[in-house]
């Protein structure tokens, strides 16, 4: 289960006066070929769209864009992809972008990842998204009343670890595990159960058991391997259950990024005090990776 959030990776496309290739994101890359691209995410979309020079790309993300947890690369392949389809007069499906990114990211640059965080991008809102045996991918909106909806992003509160790490590491080390390791396995399905759970509560309209099914998804999480949690982050959590959090966990594959709690509003700013970290105000994003402006002289930008 997955929302969006309005935190945004923008993803701008135009034209470039000669026939080489300009990129900037936390560096700047100018190559004359696809071959010099260092950054591999880069490479792969443009090679997939066949796009062999003449172009100029820009990134900004309103969060750090790596290693936090929040699904930003994905965020980052997708909103890649919709700006240069759009760049070659196509248009591109949630599922088109969802099926490319995961492509992209898993078979042709080799992360050891699932493919949650290309969808939640691509189709936006708050969904249960499961991943069937034949590799198909089905995408459920919760059908919840917009007034559960908001008492539920009321009840959230974020921080910022400061901690960034690499969800590779960690990811292929946790497959790893789970193919050898029985216990693992009957984790990994109870996690998956309570996907369910929560699903129901929140169709429902019920929200008291929301926190309780975080505390135990991350008591489950934190078994799966060494190195999800540490002292600091048990520190932290430990700190905002005393404070009146009802129940938190980390965000993404762990060992960093960012710590959510599900807790009432007016527990928000003790949580606030006795966690010290920096909070990270967000709302609900109803929608998925999109077209934000278009000219037709090839100018667009997307997120």
């Amino acid at each position: 289960m997955s929302t969006t959030i309005n935190k945004y990776v923008y993803v701008s496309i135009n034209q470039k006066f000669d026939g080489g290739i300009r990129l900037a994101y936390s560096r700047t890359e100018e190559v004359e070929a696809l071959d010099q691209i260092q950054h591999s995410l880069f490479r792969a979309a443009l090679e997939t769209l066949e796009v062999t020079g003449g172009v100029e790309v820009t990134t900004t993300a309103d969060i750090p864009s790596r290693g936090t947890g929040l699904g930003s690369s994905s965020s980052f392949t997708v909103g890649l992809l919709n700006a240069v389809n759009a760049y070659k007069n196509r248009h591109s499906s949630a599922e088109w972008l969802a099926s490319n990114a995961s492509q992209i990211e898993i078979e042709r640059c080799g992360a050891p990842i699932g493919k949650q965080d290309q969808y939640a991008a691509a189709y936006g809102g708050l969904n249960l998204i499961a991943f069937n045996p034949d590799d198909s991918v089905t995408v459920e909106p919760l059908a919840i009343r917009p007034e559960t909806r908001n008492a539920l992003f009321s009840n959230l509160i974020v921080f910022y670890t400061g901690i960034t790490r690499s969800a590779s590491d960690i990811l292929a080390r946790q497959s790893e595990q789970v193919e050898v390791n029985v216990n693992a396995r009957a984790r990994l399905a109870r996690m998956v159960e309570l996907t369910y759970v929560l699903r129901d509560e929140l169709c429902a309209g019920r929200l008291e058991n929301f926190g309780e099914i975080l505390r135990e998804n991350w008591r489950l999480k934190k078994k799966l391997i060494s190195g999800i949690s540490d002292s600091s982050i048990d520190e932290w959590h430990d700190a905002a259950i005393a404070a009146g959090a009802q129940g938190g966990k980390l965000l993404g594959a762990g060992a960093g990024g960012f710590l959510a709690f599900f807790a009432t509003p007016d527990r928000h700013a003790a949580i606030r005090k006795a966690v010290g970290l920096r909070q990270v105000a967000f709302d609900y994003e109803p929608s998925g990776s999109r077209i934000l402006l278009y000219s037709p002289n090839n100018n667009l930008s997307t997120r």
